[in-house]
């Protein structure tokens, strides 16, 4: 495998964020592969995700949101064969679109892989049940490839020198609540958390709440309600995906809904607790060693995510 694509239609920091393990075990099962990476959207990688230093080498085939326009099929031949390069080994398509998947699949390739249409665009053919794309390309290549979490220890010593100065003792809990995806209701009542902050308090640990700074409206309530609650994003001056992980190392749990936030906490591997609606757990929950995952669906048969109560995590933690 002397070139890996990995396509990615996501546009979201967490949907990036959820490669990392991906990305890291293929890297360091093929060291001498080079690997590509192939977005629909901005790539994050070389934008606000760069601290993370996940090395991949962008393929712009120069298509505004590669795999959404139809006329793409008629163009990214030509692209790929215009910038010279030779044809990818391995093409790993990580989204389901028959669209998408047709486009990308005009990349010259040896093989490929996709879960669209039932992996029928496999150009190796098999059962691959799993949501998990790893577990179906140990499969698909006929190897064992071992899982490589992100190591928060190799974050710049910028990052994790500041988490240490917000948060320099012990017994923190930390909580994000607030969705960046306004289109589906994700966000689990501001009221329970306060609660449930509240009643941690009791069992002396101290509550911790990643809010953006410009969130003011919020971080009053909150403070009005907890006290000792702590913002530690708002005391500084550093402001990026690497200083949320660099905190999150220092909790003892982190409580989340499904958001950006939930991801970037994960990449510390604490142990968490994340509260699910209408999204799927099942796909987007960190893959981390301990994690404890509370669904409205499977609880309550609901999308609704404030059918969780305070007690249902309450009793987790």
């Amino acid at each position: 495998m002397k070139k890996i694509l990995i396509y990615n239609s996501g546009g979201g920091l967490g949907d990036s964020i959820q490669l990392f393990t991906l990305i890291l075990s293929l890297k360091n099962h093929f060291k001498s592969s080079e690997f590509f990476y192939l977005g629909a959207h901005t790539n994050h990688f070389k934008g606000k995700l760069k601290e993370f230093e996940i090395n991949i080498k962008t393929l712009d085939l120069d298509l505004k949101y590669f795999g959404f326009r139809w006329w793409h099929l008629l163009l990214t031949k030509k692209r790929f064969i215009d910038q010279n390069l030779d044809k990818m080994d391995l093409i790993i398509d990580l989204q389901s679109k028959l669209r998408n998947t047709m486009i990308l699949k005009r990349i010259p390739h040896n093989h490929f892989y996709s879960s669209t249409l039932n992996f029928r665009f496999c150009t190796k053919k098999d059962e691959y049940f799993s949501k998990d794309h790893l577990i179906n390309l140990d499969k698909f290549l006929n190897t064992n490839i071992k899982i490589s979490l992100f190591n928060p220890k190799k974050l710049s010593e910028k990052y994790k020198k500041e988490a240490k100065r917000l948060l320099p003792d012990k017994n923190y809990i930390g909580f994000s609540l607030t969705q960046g995806n306004v289109y589906r209701k994700k966000n689990w009542s501001i009221d329970k958390f306060i609660d449930l902050a509240n009643k941690i308090n009791e069992k002396n640990k101290i509550p911790v709440f990643f809010i953006e700074k410009d969130n003011t409206e919020l971080i009053k309530k909150i403070k009005s309600h907890v006290p000792n609650a702590l913002f530690p994003e708002y005391q500084s001056n550093l402001s990026c995906p690497a200083l949320v992980t660099a905190l999150a190392a220092r909790l003892d749990l982190a409580i989340s809904i499904d958001n950006g936030v939930m991801h970037m906490m994960g990449l510390a591997n604490v142990p968490m607790i994340v509260l699910f609606g209408p999204t799927d757990s099942e796909k987007f929950a960190p893959k981390i060693n301990s994690i404890k995952i509370l669904d409205s669906k499977q609880m309550y048969k609901s999308k609704d995510i404030d059918t969780i109560t305070m007690y249902d995590v309450f009793k987790l933690i």
